[in-house]
């Protein structure tokens, strides 16, 4: 019966203790997921700014068209519309201003009549130069 009262803790000669091993995988596995998390939400980022701006509304570019497709047998509508969309443009530079200016004069005498005659050629030829002075 002395056998079962016996301890078990028999001393181990030839097997080390047991030692506590740092342990980084864990870590480094979340800094590299972090990382790459954020070049895509960055690439995600760029991509839907390239695709909004892409897509964005030019008020220029929409004014510039219209006046470039401008029927000038319709000489009223056309100097309304001249004059309106032409602001668009008006203070790109002094020039601009200046020939805007100019054009809107002599466009007065096309707008508030009920009956107008054609554009004359020195008008269309000023409204030739304002177009080709635009930039978009």
């Amino acid at each position: 019966m002395q056998d079962i009262n016996k301890s078990f803790d028999i001393p181990l000669h030839d097997i080390k203790p047991i030692v506590d091993i740092q342990e980084y995988s864990l870590y480094i596995f979340l800094g590299i997921s972090l990382v790459v998390l954020l070049i895509i939400l960055g690439i995600s980022y760029l991509i839907y700014k390239w695709i909004k701006a892409r897509n964005a509304f030019n008020i220029r570019a929409e004014h510039f068209k219209i006046i470039n497709s401008l029927d000038f047998s319709d000489t009223k509508n056309a100097a309304y519309t001249i004059t309106s969309l032409g602001l668009t443009f008006r203070n790109d530079s002094q020039r601009h201003s200046e020939m805007y200016d100019n054009i809107a004069q002599r466009l007065e005498a096309y707008k508030y009549k009920k009956e107008v005659d054609e554009f004359d050629s020195e008008v269309i030829g000023y409204i030739e130069v304002y177009k080709g002075m635009i930039d978009v």
